[in-house]
């Protein structure tokens, strides 16, 4: 912060740095697959829990595995590491009095951008 100056003298303007930090604090979730946030997985059978654990294994993903024969299997987090998502691309965006992408020779806010 800056400083004020009141009747000529310098003061140093004064917040509630608690409260900002409170205000800003965002809290992060640790990254799928490591040790704060191990993935968890449930399988029917044991064939699959080897299956499963192989996976894990040689990705060096940390993970739990619970094996419910009478449970919907539920590998969502499996399925979130071993196919991450991308970022996607924006396209261009056009500026109101630049000439219209489609062609027709107007500016695109009189032609496509009403």
């Amino acid at each position: 912060m800056g400083k004020v100056f009141v009747d000529g003298t310098k003061k140093a303007k004064t917040f509630d740095g608690e409260k900002r930090a409170r205000i800003f604090a965002v809290k992060k979730t640790a990254k799928l697959g490591t040790e704060k946030n191990p993935a968890v997985v449930r399988v029917q059978t044991e064939e699959k829990m080897k299956e499963v654990a192989n996976l894990f294994e040689e990705n060096n993903w940390k993970y739990t595995i619970g094996l419910e024969p009478d449970q919907p299997e539920d590998i969502t987090d499996l399925e979130r590491l071993l196919t991450p998502l991308k970022p996607t691309i924006a396209g261009k965006k056009f500026g109101r009095n630049e000439p219209c992408p489609c062609g027709s020779g107007n500016k695109y806010k009189k032609c496509c951008g009403k």
